[in-house]
C-alpha cells in the first residue's frame, strides 16, 4: 500500500428520495437523468449505508470507509482517530423539491442506548418501524445555495400566542400552551384522533387551498405551506397533522452564503432549496409528520426540546472569538480573507465555503481527512501525491498533514469539510 500519496478524487453517491428534484442535482454532477428519477441528496463521507469511492489511477476503487480502515490514525490524523475512530462527518448536497418530514435528531448518549436496545429486540436495519440506524448523534449545519425556506425550532411565546389567536381554527389550543408549555400544545396535536385532526383542520385547509392555487399565497406566509402540505401529504379524508407544526415553528429564509446549526432535540424540516449539509456521520431521524414513513409519537416526544428558539443564522465570521486586532490582520491574509467558516458547537465537524477569483490560490494543511466539494468553476488541486484537475460537482479527499494547494482557472466556490 501507497501511504505517500494523500491526495485522492472522491465520488459521492446519490439518494433518489421521493422528495428529490429533478434535475439541479443531475445537472451539478453532469449526469443524465433520462427517467426523471428524484436526486434529493449526493452524500460525500464514509457513512456505511452509502460511503463515497475514492479513485485512484491504475487502483480498483475503494470505498471510503474501507479505504479510511486500512490506516484510521494515519489516515484521519492521532487526534480524530483517538477521539472517534472513524470519519466523523458526513458531507451532502440536497435539492428539496417537496418538503421534508418535520424531525429531531437524539443526543449521542441516547443514540447509543436506543440504538443497542433496537439490537436487542431484533429489529432489522432496514424495518420501516426502527427508529436508530447507528449509534451516534447527528447535529447538522446547511449552507444553502440559493433561497432556502425551513422551519426550525419553536417560536418564543408571544409570537405563536399571536399565530394561535390570528387563526381562528387553532385559538382552541392557547387552553394547552397556557404560560408557554410547549409540551402540552405539542402533545394535544401528535396524540389528538385521526378524526379530530381532520375535523379542526378541515376548514382552515378548506379555506387557504384554493388560495394556494390562485397563486394568492406567498413563502413568508405560514398558510402557504400548509395549503401545500396539505396538497402533498394528506391521503385520502385524513390529514397529516404534521401541519400544525408549521404553525408552531419559526418560518427562516436562508440566502446563500449564510449557515444555521441544528442540535440535538430541534425540531425541523427543510421546506424548499437546495443547500450544501454538513452533519455527524449518522442518519438517525425521529419524524413528527408531513411525511408517509414511519412517525413514533412516543418516542418523538422524548427527544424534543421544548423550547423557545430564535433562530442563529451564521453569517461570515473568519476567525470568530478571537480579538478584533487579530480578525483584523488576519483578514489582510489572503487564505483566511477567501474562506468564511461557519462555527457550530459540534465536535464532529467543520463547514466552510471558499471563493476564489481567477488566479488566486489557497493553502491549507489539516489534522485531519478533508472533503472538498467543487460548487462553482474549475482548480487545480496538488499535495502530496501530485495533483487533480476538478471542476464544478467534482471532491477531494486530502489526508491528514496532506500541503493542499488549490489554484483557480476560473472563479471557484469550494465548500470544505473538516474537524474543528
Amino acid at each position: 500500500m501507497d501511504n505517500t500519496n494523500k491526495l485522492f478524487r472522491l465520488k459521492g453517491r446519490v439518494q433518489h428520495y421521493d422528495w428529490g428534484g429533478f434535475s439541479f442535482l443531475p445537472e451539478l454532477l453532469m449526469l443524465s437523468n433520462p427517467d426523471k428519477k428524484p436526486f434529493a441528496e449526493y452524500w460525500l463521507g464514509a457513512h456505511e449505508k452509502s460511503p463515497s469511492i475514492v479513485v485512484e489511477e491504475n487502483k480498483a476503487d475503494q470505498n471510503l470507509d474501507v479505504f479510511i480502515n486500512q490506516d484510521p490514525e494515519k489516515r484521519l490524523g492521532a487526534q480524530a482517530y483517538q477521539r472517534f475512530g472513524r470519519l466523523p462527518y458526513l458531507l451532502k448536497v440536497l435539492d428539496v423539491r417537496d418538503m421534508l418530514s418535520i424531525q429531531v435528531h437524539p443526543t449521542k448518549q441516547a443514540a447509543e442506548q436506543k440504538f443497542e436496545e433496537e439490537n436487542h429486540k431484533g429489529i432489522p436495519l432496514s424495518a420501516a418501524h426502527r427508529n436508530y440506524k447507528d449509534n451516534n448523534h447527528k447535529p447538522e449545519l446547511l449552507s444553502p445555495l440559493g433561497d432556502m425556506f425551513l422551519l426550525h425550532g419553536f417560536k418564543e411565546p408571544g409570537l405563536l400566542r399571536n399565530v394561535l389567536q390570528k387563526e381562528p381554527t387553532l385559538s382552541f389550543l392557547l387552553d394547552d400552551f397556557k404560560e408557554g408549555d410547549y409540551r402540552s400544545l405539542y402533545a394535544r396535536v401528535m396524540t389528538m384522533p385521526q378524526e379530530e385532526v381532520n375535523e379542526r383542520l378541515r376548514p382552515l385547509l378548506d379555506r387557504i387551498v384554493p388560495i394556494y392555487h390562485a397563486g394568492s399565497l406567498t413563502k413568508d406566509q405560514e398558510v402557504f405551506w400548509a395549503a401545500r402540505a396539505a396538497i402533498t401529504f394528506n391521503k385520502g379524508s385524513d390529514i397529516d397533522r404534521g401541519i400544525y407544526s408549521i404553525f408552531f415553528f419559526n418560518l427562516v429564509k436562508l440566502t446563500e452564503g449564510e449557515a444555521l446549526f441544528q442540535d440535538a432535540g430541534l425540531p425541523h424540516a427543510y421546506l424548499e432549496g437546495q443547500t450544501v449539509e454538513i452533519m455527524a456521520n449518522s442518519d438517525n431521524v425521529l419524524r413528527g409528520g408531513l411525511t408517509p414513513k414511519h412517525v413514533d409519537v412516543k418516542e418523538l416526544m422524548e427527544h424534543i426540546r421544548f423550547v423557545a428558539t430564535r433562530p442563529d443564522i451564521i453569517r461570515q465570521d473568519v476567525l470568530p472569538g478571537l480579538p478584533d486586532a487579530v480578525v483584523s490582520l488576519q483578514r489582510e491574509m489572503p487564505d483566511a480573507a477567501m474562506e468564511q467558516v461557519f462555527v457550530s458547537p459540534a465536535p464532529d465537524f467543520r463547514l466552510s465555503r471558499i471563493h476564489l477569483y481567477k488566479g488566486q490560490s489557497f493553502s491549507a494543511s489539516a489534522n485531519t481527512a478533508e472533503i472538498y466539494f467543487v460548487y462553482k468553476g474549475e482548480l487545480l488541486a496538488t499535495g502530496e501525491g501530485g495533483e487533480l484537475s476538478l471542476h464544478r460537482g467534482e471532491a477531494l479527499l486530502s489526508l491528514a498533514g496532506n500541503p493542499l494547494r488549490l489554484l483557480a482557472s476560473s472563479e471557484a466556490i469550494v465548500f470544505r469539510a473538516s474537524v474543528p
